[in-house]
């Protein structure tokens, strides 16, 4: 039987679909969001109940422009509770009222048209946001709200741009982009062309809530250390790493566990074989491990659950396997079909058989590729490297890809420069299922977006140029001038937007600080992310701040000096964090008026390493240059690599030539020891700075 969507019997109806949702659940129909489906004679019962019969039922298929023979009229519905009665009738009150302002407003207005936006081929967020002129994250939230995970880049669906006209009262019309066509028609003919299909490794990805043992289970599996990467208590970015068992491969995802990290998750969960779902045996489920199954569940991965710290003299398996029985995920022994393993990563109990369940799910699941074709993929992560320019780390999942090939990342073009692979090695070639870092693109592509290797070089730069000259019509809004710390005061009886610019150290950090901030809920202020992106806070930054009347919030990263001093000059506010809790609630604080700054950061100078020394019983001296301002001895010091830091401390010595000194100052040169850390690098920047308490607002 066909299905009809919420936002179609609206339209139908002629109500809006929000009202349509609320009428729906209490007639106890199942629904979520617009894009939410019913059986068609549900449709034309709640059709029936809502005009008695005074507007024909709604046929899915005959709305969707097929012609198709309508179904037979269904029997009468059942009698509802007195109490729903009431409802009904205010309810076809309220839409007989509703058809009949409408209607009177057409009879009255016949010329005023609805806006038609006619848009070619590939259609992004971003795209979109610039030719009706709203905000990009007005659209994200929108699809957000649907439970749709987007970015800038990403393509719309034909469903997405529907249920997006109807919310802004537009109608959207697309044609074919031949360049687009074009492309779509040179991919499926080299999947028909060269068909070599073989068996693939899975993708694994490993989910649960913060502090659960996710990373410690990943460290026991590989056998590496990847701990040393997180700060906080959070993974900061997605990795990905290929490990051997039985002399299979298997790659697992890296994604973080923590609920700031939501949209990374579900990015994971849709590129993934597999789901590994690990929860502490003395903590039991969690919201965020809900949330995981939630997210997996969407995406049709099979689950495995691994119940990690069995070693502790609290844990008890068998409340955790009840508490996952209460949310559907029913063990194999209890007479369900989710396989549950007790593991120990700490003493690396369980591992093997967790190891085996994987390959089994793996082996039924039957996953193939082609070996043979030109590859296509998903961005994991993305940065900017100084020193080698942007780097993509990709997943490949179909086909193949070589150095020397031109490449499509969304709207990014390249050539593959070199490709190492999760073990640092660098490769020629890389078949389905393997995650390499890939050099050679023009610019740092978005975390999420698709990448085609074409062999037509000239053809590749030319959809890539297409589609960012689509992107920059995306436009930004003039308002009146904010900070953070007087926010509160400026917020009146009318709405304000709080405007923000994310810098972060990855893209994929970037990415999960929008999606949590957009999710702090305020009748008063709306949170509108003009900008993000990677690597350090720049003059463009600022000047787009300025602009904008944004504020700044960098991530793990420093703003370049004469950022800095542009934006003491334009008044810009930066904030800087590397938690990202306090970056939350700092926002939070500023939206309900609570935020008192209570310590103040001063920069006081910034020297370059020009040169390393390896000191016996003193450890590494850095020879460095004093760029801006003065060193002193004093004084904190954070060490900056390629715009990110990589370690804040104290200062163990300073000298110029021998002799200890208490200050150097802007041209001279001086030896640097730092507290009890001494991986420093020429090019480094050494910033020393001072934190002082001064009086609240």
């Amino acid at each position: 039987m066909a299905k009809v969507r919420v936002y179609e019997l609206a339209r139908n109806l002629g109500i809006n679909s929000k009202k349509l949702i609320t009428v729906l659940r209490e007639l106890n129909v199942d629904v979520k969001n617009h894009m939410s489906t019913m059986e068609e004679d549900v449709a034309k019962r709640v059709m029936d109940m809502l005009t008695k019969g005074e507007k024909k039922p709604i046929d899915a298929q005959a709305e969707a422009g097929d012609n198709v023979k309508k179904a037979p009229e269904t029997a009468p519905a059942k009698k509802t509770a007195p109490a729903k009665k009431q409802v009904n009738k205010k309810v076809v009150k309220e839409g007989r009222k509703a058809r009949k302002t409408a209607k009177l407003n057409q009879e009255k207005q016949p010329e005023m048209a609805v806006e038609t936006l006619l848009l070619e081929g590939r259609v992004t967020v971003g795209e979109l946001a610039g030719r009706i002129n709203v905000p990009v994250s007005d659209i994200l939230q929108k699809l957000l709200e649907l439970g749709i995970i987007s970015n800038i880049n990403q393509r719309l669906t034909e469903d997405q741009l529907e249920i997006l006209a109807e919310e802004y009262k537009i109608n959207i019309k697309v044609k074919a982009d031949p360049d687009e066509e074009e492309l779509l028609n040179i991919i499926e003919e080299d999947e028909l062309d060269n068909r070599v299909i073989k068996p693939r490794p899975p993708v694994v990805t490993v989910l649960g809530h913060v502090d659960h043992g996710k990373t410690s289970l990943l460290d026991a599996i590989k056998e590496t250390n990847v701990q040393a990467t997180e700060a906080g208590g959070i993974t900061q970015h997605i990795g990905a790493y290929t490990v051997e068992i039985n002399h299979k491969k298997v790659v697992f995802l890296d994604t973080p566990g923590h609920e700031a990290f939501t949209a990374m998750r579900a990015r994971g969960a849709q590129i993934t074989d597999i789901a590994v779902l690990v929860v502490a045996a003395d903590d039991g489920v969690m919201p965020q491990t809900i949330e995981a199954i939630n997210h997996t569940k969407a995406a049709g991965v099979p689950i495995i659950v691994a119940i990690n710290k069995i070693d502790r003299p609290n844990a008890n398996p068998e409340r955790v396997k009840k508490q996952l029985a209460d949310v559907n995920l029913i063990p194999e022994e209890w007479g369900g079909d989710t396989i549950i393993v007790n593991v120990s990563a700490l003493k690396r109990e369980g591992l093997d058989e967790l190891l085996e369940m994987i390959l089994l799910v793996a082996e039924m699941a039957e996953l193939k590729a082609n070996y043979s074709c030109n590859a296509k993929g998903t961005v994991i992560e993305a940065k900017l490297d100084k020193g080698r320019g942007p780097v993509a780390t990709v997943l490949v999942q179909d086909g193949v890809i070589a150095v020397g090939n031109p490449i499509i990342c969304g709207n990014i073009y390249g050539k593959v420069r070199a490709m190492i692979d999760d073990k640092g090695k660098r490769i020629k070639k890389a078949y389905p299922s393997t995650p390499v870092e890939i050099l050679g693109l023009a610019e740092v592509p978005q975390a999420g977006d698709t990448f085609f290797v074409i062999n037509d070089e000239k053809f590749a730069r030319q959809i890539a140029a297409k589609r960012g000259e689509k992107l920059r019509e995306a436009t930004l809004r003039k308002v009146q001038r904010v900070s953070l710390e007087d926010f509160f005061s400026q917020i009146k009886d009318n709405e304000i937007d709080l405007n923000i610019i994310i810098k972060a150290d990855v893209q994929g950090s970037a990415e999960a600080l929008q999606e949590s901030l957009l999710k702090i809920e305020s009748e008063q202020v709306k949170i509108k992310i003009i900008h993000n992106g990677v690597g350090a806070i720049t003059e463009s930054d600022v000047m787009l701040a300025s602009a904008s009347n944004a504020i700044i919030i960098g991530f793990n990263i420093r703003p370049e000096a004469n950022a800095r001093k542009l934006a003491e000059k334009e008044q810009v506010d930066i904030r800087l964090y590397r938690v990202i809790y306090e970056v939350i609630e700092d926002v939070k604080a500023a939206i309900h008026g609570l935020l008192e700054p209570e310590y103040e950061e001063k920069v006081l100078g910034q020297a370059e390493i020009r040169q390393i020394f390896k000191v016996s019983r003193i450890g590494t001296v850095a020879g460095s240059y004093v760029l801006d301002g003065k060193i002193t001895r004093n004084a904190n010091m954070r060490v900056i690599r390629d715009g990110t830091i990589i370690h804040e401390g104290k200062i163990e010595s300073l000298k110029r030539f021998k002799d200890d000194v208490k200050e150097v100052n802007t041209g001279f040169e001086c030896g640097i020891v730092l507290e009890n850390f001494n991986d420093l690098k020429e090019k480094d920047i050494l910033e020393a700075f001072e934190i002082t308490k001064v009086n609240a607002i």
